[in-house]
């Protein structure tokens, strides 16, 4: 009998072991638990992303020219400065006119407008011999580059058109620029307040797209894309669809910019800009030009005003090496005005030309 209380007695210990035992471990396993790290790391993860799509604010349009003056003006010295020395001379003979012409030649001025400025500075002069003060000869200088640079011309581009996106076309040879000029136009757009749908139709280099990308995702504007060696005509119809369901203010189209030798190049910007017309007015086509190329730009420009109808000049590189003398020479050449200006490598260097700006700049001090 008493054995089996002691067996009772230690069933009942028994029980009590395990059953504090497992107690322990409960509690034990409850205070070692650790919440899954999968929250915190999503967050994680979802700042960095949105670190990464951070949308830039683009520095204002108004004033960009100005603000890079002194840029323009150490680029162009050779109109400027060159010019005002020689005609800063007590005597101005045929000599010294010879090295006038010679000097707007090689600042990429061309024959007809080196021409017509130097009957502007004698009649300006009034030369017979003897000197001017610094203040006549730089005005003189002022006012005929400017009559040639033309400041009457409509500068103005069409980012906004009734009851449907504006439609902006950029052209040009590879090399020049031009996809790097299109994510800047859409900085500049998007600095006036502009919405922004870009289409990649430079389908023919791999890196176009991705280049396009990038520029728009900086600053938040829609890239419509399609397979790399797709067709350009059917990139830019979605694009222009894409924008006037979004109600987009401006639509820009990068074309392909293989060399302008090639007949190819010109037949599909001519079957680009004829789809897109389908469903809307292509209302500027601008041709952009590597101002240090001088004269060799010219003829660029020739065979692209050929096939499309181009309405404005944007000029890159005008910093650095670049003679001024383009601006007036293109001008000339097509009879549409540069409406653009590339002035540094920085995001933010594309700016509206400013006639006056751009002279005053060239006559400085």
């Amino acid at each position: 009998m008493e054995s089996s209380f002691v067996y009772a007695g230690i069933a009942v210990a028994v029980v009590l072991v395990v059953v504090i035992a497992t107690l322990a471990l409960w509690r034990r396993s409850g205070q070692d638990r650790v919440e899954p790290l999968a929250a915190p790391a999503r967050v994680e993860a979802a700042a960095e992303s949105t670190a990464l799509l951070e949308i830039e604010v683009p520095d204002p349009a108004a004033g960009r020219l100005h603000r890079l003056r002194a840029r323009l003006a150490r680029s162009n010295t050779a109109i400027g400065q060159g010019l005002f020395a020689l005609l800063s001379r007590d005597s101005i003979d045929a000599a010294t006119w010879e090295e006038v012409e010679e000097t707007l030649l090689l600042a990429d001025l061309g024959v007809g407008p080196t021409n017509e400025i130097i009957e502007r500075l004698r009649t300006a002069l009034k030369v017979e011999g003897g000197a001017r003060s610094a203040d006549d000869v730089r005005e003189a200088l002022r006012s005929a580059l400017l009559g040639l640079v033309d400041p009457s011309l409509n500068r103005e581009l069409v980012t906004r058109a009734d009851g449907r996106p504006a439609v902006l076309m950029i052209v040009g040879v590879n090399g020049t620029g031009k996809t790097t000029t299109t994510g800047k136009l859409a900085r500049l757009l998007v600095a006036e307040g502009h919405s922004v749908i870009l289409g990649a139709a430079d389908t023919f280099r791999a890196a176009a797209a991705e280049q396009l990308q990038t520029w728009g995702d900086r600053v938040g504007a829609t890239v419509v894309r399609g397979p790399e060696g797709g067709d350009p005509a059917a990139v830019a119809f979605d694009a222009v669809s894409t924008g006037v369901k979004a109600g987009a203010d401006t639509v820009v189209i990068d074309t392909a910019g293989r060399l302008h030798t090639k007949a190819g190049l010109m037949d599909e910007l001519d079957k680009v800009k004829r789809v897109i017309e389908k469903q809307s007015a292509v209302d500027e086509v601008l041709l952009v030009l590597d101002a240090t190329t001088g004269q060799n730009g010219l003829v660029q420009a020739r065979v692209f005003a050929e096939s499309v109808n181009v309405t404005g000049i944007v000029l890159t590189k005008l910093d650095g090496t670049a003679r001024g003398g383009i601006v007036i020479a293109v001008q000339r050449e097509l009879g549409v005005p540069v409406k653009l200006v590339g002035l540094g490598e920085g995001p933010d260097d594309l700016a509206p030309f400013d006639p006056i700006a751009f002279i005053d700049a060239l006559v400085a001090n």
